[in-house]
């Protein structure tokens, strides 16, 4: 089971995003995306997830086509964190991680706390639910989009069909020790059977935490493979344009 990427394409006019993007995100693994600002990431990801279409190429979630997986069905399989989630209204902390819920209103009460617990947040944002969201910090905000991705894998069918999470630069705002949990939380959830998608922009992190890494560079996918494969002092260099070294006795990337 997996999310087969299959030469995607995608261009704005004249202006070429990304060109030939082949991957492929796997159930039990985290794929990390990495690259520099401008290289195409979030394009990707929002092609991956169905929000836009590609100019050609193809996407298959478990061999079906996502042209032929309806809005609904794309919900119950894919979650999505964007980069940036402003909300206009004034919703509560828990409004906003309702809407993540697909199980009716009707579950909501009845479900709604164990399936916090389920996806290891409850302790996290239970004492903000009655808060404004427009009034937390961006740290605070950050988490609070993160639980209603989870959540939304939270359902009849959770433990019988393929669950793929998608996640940009979900890391942003959060001290060192968020980053961590929620990084631990990402690959406890591949331990279930999940495939996870994540644009990040820690080299470091990335290493350590990473089933598969994509290099991606003016569009173009410039490596793929497991982290030893790819963390290379050469690879690193040319696709960041400064020297990059990796010391391989403590598994460390510096770049100044």
């Amino acid at each position: 089971m997996s999310i087969e990427v299959n030469n995607i394409s995608y261009s704005i006019k004249d202006l070429q995003i990304l060109k030939d993007v082949s991957l492929t995100i796997k159930k039990n693994e985290v794929l990390s995306l990495l690259g520099p600002n401008g290289s195409g990431k979030s394009t990707l990801l929002k092609i991956i997830s169905g929000d836009i279409n590609p100019k050609s190429g193809s996407v298959l979630f478990d061999n079906i086509n996502l042209d032929n997986i309806n809005i609904i069905d794309r919900a119950r399989i894919r979650s999505v964190m964007s980069q940036s989630q402003d909300i206009i209204y004034d919703f509560s902390v828990k409004e906003v991680i309702e809407m993540g819920w697909l199980e009716g209103k009707e579950f909501i009460t009845e479900k709604f706390d164990n399936a916090l617990k389920k996806v290891g947040m409850e302790c996290e944002i239970s004492h903000l639910f009655d808060k404004s969201f427009n009034q937390l910090s961006g740290g605070e905000k950050r988490k609070v989009h993160f639980a209603r991705t989870l959540i939304q894998m939270y359902n009849k069918d959770f433990e019988t069909k393929s669950r793929y999470i998608m996640l940009d630069e979900p890391t942003a705002n959060l001290d060192i020790s968020h980053e961590l949990q929620l990084i631990n939380i990402l690959k406890k959830k591949t331990l279930e059977g999940f495939g996870i998608f994540i644009i990040l922009h820690d080299l470091n992190l990335a290493y350590h935490f990473s089933d598969k890494v994509a290099f991606i560079k003016e569009g173009k996918i410039c490596a793929f493979g497991n982290p030893d494969e790819v963390f290379k002092e050469k690879i690193l260099t040319k696709i960041y344009g400064l020297d990059v070294s990796f010391d391989n006795s403590t598994k460390k990337i510096s770049y100044y």
